[in-house]
């Protein structure tokens, strides 16, 4: 049996995802005759076609977009068996690209950069902030290799780990919590009166499913792009909002006059990592969540 040639499966990928010839050649430093060419012996090698041409323009097969994902897991697994060879066989050294969410980095990173410099002085850490729906993607094409999200979300073809709770606040200015009724009912909020985050941040979903936020006209159409905004718009006397624990725990309503309380129902968030199925560093990424674990709220290890 002939192998397939992992730099022409590496083509196949740049060519699905760039669905562009000579963009997928340039990604690839190579032209784009012999980027075509490569795909064409690939099918022939394969005995199968990958892709209907019609003149200058392409779809991928049924078969050639199960290809595209099963040579995403090889590409995958041949750059980790690089890496550990470049690092001496060694789990605790080499390079680790952490993906991790914005609803969570500016209170976790620090803690996690000094923990990791004092048990992993060998690791090179890299760190990518992004929302969640962007860093399953880089994940699954490999571009990174593990992340920090708030759970539960749905991750196909990865591995998942919780390792804290994150409890749910109400927040509010004090003359606001004059008006709430006693004892509080979130159905009796009044219209426009909760600020989120836009809806790209997972966060809002889990604290509309998790503080049983059901009706949608207590939800103010002014949403904000960070923890930080939320504070402001709380401030303002305006409306509430909800915010996660480990952000009360960071100090983010220190230069404001805002109070909280523990969301009713102990509502919260989990906190994971995440990471493919098929990936050799499962006990790297078992450490990371050791070293993680003492900065959760409630852990859960």
């Amino acid at each position: 049996m002939k192998w397939p040639n992992l730099k022409h499966l590496h083509y196949l990928v740049t060519l699905y995802e760039e669905q562009h010839f000579n963009r997928a050649a340039q990604r690839c430093f190579v032209s784009q005759s012999t980027l075509s060419t490569a795909i064409q012996n690939l099918e022939e090698q394969l005995g199968c076609q990958l892709l209907e041409r019609d003149h200058k323009t392409f779809i991928f097969t049924a078969l050639g977009l199960e290809m595209v994902e099963r040579s995403k897991v090889l590409l995958n697994t041949a750059n980790e068996l690089v890496e550990y060879a470049e690092s001496a066989g060694n789990w605790q050294a080499g390079k680790l690209k952490l993906g991790i969410i914005p609803t969570i980095a500016p209170f976790l990173l620090e803690g996690l950069i000094d923990r990791v410099g004092q048990s992993l002085p060998q690791l090179n850490l890299q760190l990518q902030e992004n929302t969640t729906s962007n860093l399953l993607k880089e994940l699954t094409s490999g571009e990174l290799d593990l992340l920090i999200l708030a759970l539960p979300m749905d991750t196909p073809g990865c591995k998942q780990m919780v390792i804290g709770h994150d409890p749910f606040h109400l927040v509010a200015h004090p003359e606001m919590m004059k008006q709430l009724p006693s004892p509080l009912d979130y159905s009796a909020l009044p219209k426009n009166s909760v600020f989120l985050l836009q809806q790209e941040h997972c966060m809002t979903g889990h604290a509309v499913s998790a503080c049983g936020l059901q009706h949608k006209e207590q939800v103010s159409a002014l949403a904000a792009s960070s923890l930080f905004t939320l504070v402001q718009l709380a401030n303002s006397k305006l409306g509430l909002t909800f915010l996660p624990e480990l952000a009360l725990k960071s100090d983010i309503l220190s230069h404001s006059q805002l109070v909280s309380f523990p969301a009713e129902d102990k509502a919260y968030r989990e906190i994971g990592l995440v990471w493919r199925s098929g990936t050799t560093r499962v006990k790297l990424f078992r450490r990371i969540a050791e070293l993680l674990q003492p900065l959760m709220p409630i852990p859960t290890l």
